[in-house]
């Protein structure tokens, strides 16, 4: 016979036993949660966006703008695509408040800043920043415009250079700014500019080396200066003209040519041979100042 406890204390020396055996179970800790998954070419949230990349879809309307110097200016920036939380304009002159809207509009009375280059810009849901630069060109036309000789005092002699200077006053940007010296109605040579970046107003002088010949002497010189803004300029190109300017003494004189002259009281034609063709210029001192001489006599008259 067995003692009266020894079935419970089999009992329980068999499930240790059968406890031992099995294995023990332990607990896996979770995988780690995934990475924010962006959709494909998509930049982290912390690289800007320009408004020509993938991903920023900012547009500027108009998309360029050209203006005088104190008007009034109007721009709207707008986002194409959900996902963007804010938009808003960075700029030197007043600008409005950012707004969680698809669209901001940008407005000032006067156009006040030289050189100015306003940005549209819109913050992303996920943290990201992308913006869109508006190209604006604030212009002013010349104050004035004048043409003159340099370093000239008396006539003229024929086939000598001379130097004739266009003054263009209070300009901007003078790197779109184009001169054209005229004879009449003659362009001389191809329109001067200068490659420059700066954007406030200047004033600028432009030359040209000129040979004139006795044909030339009844024609007056004049220099245009035009502003060429581009498409997106004004319909009509802001253009100034210069006073025409005759030669000194309205004569051309040359050693071996002719001298024409006129008198106040009435046209006197008066054609004088200074010297031969085949003389130099030492040798034709003397008839040069006769010369000089008769068209004074004839202006008295």
């Amino acid at each position: 016979m067995c003692a009266p406890g020894r079935p419970i204390a089999l009992l329980l020396l068999y499930l240790i036993s059968s406890a031992s055996s099995s294995p023990v179970p332990t607990l896996t800790p979770a995988p780690p949660l995934p990475l924010q998954v962006l959709p494909p070419g998509t930049p982290p949230p912390s690289t800007p966006l320009s408004g020509s990349a993938a991903g920023c879809p900012l547009t500027v309307s108009p998309s360029t703008l050209v203006v005088r110097f104190g008007d009034p200016v109007t721009a709207n920036c707008s986002v194409s695509q959900m996902g963007f939380s804010l938009l808003g304009w960075k700029v030197s002159l007043p600008t409005p408040e950012p707004t969680m809207d698809r669209f901001l509009v940008w407005r000032v009375d006067r156009i006040t800043d030289w050189g100015i280059q306003p940005v549209c810009y819109a913050l992303a849901d996920t943290g990201g920043k992308c913006d869109i630069t508006l190209p604006l060109t604030v212009y002013k036309p010349p104050q004035n415009v004048s043409i003159s000789f340099v370093n000239l005092t008396g006539p003229m002699l024929e086939g000598r250079q001379y130097t004739l200077q266009c003054t263009v006053e209070d300009v901007a940007p003078v790197k779109d700014l184009r001169v054209t010296f005229y004879r009449g109605q003659t362009a001389l040579g191809q329109p001067q500019s200068i490659n420059t970046t700066v954007e406030k107003p200047v004033t600028q002088i432009f030359t040209l080396d000129i040979s004139p010949g006795r044909e030339e002497d009844e024609e007056e010189y004049w220099c245009e200066a035009k502003l060429e803004l581009g498409l997106d300029g004004p319909k009509l190109p802001s253009v100034v003209t210069s006073q025409k300017r005759s030669h000194p003494d309205s004569s051309v004189l040359s050693v071996g040519k002719y001298i024409n002259a006129t008198g106040h009281l009435g046209q006197k034609n008066v054609t004088v041979e200074v010297c031969p063709g085949s003389g130099n210029t030492s040798s034709c001192n003397g008839r040069f100042l006769l010369a000089i001489l008769l068209i004074q006599m004839i202006n008295w008259l």
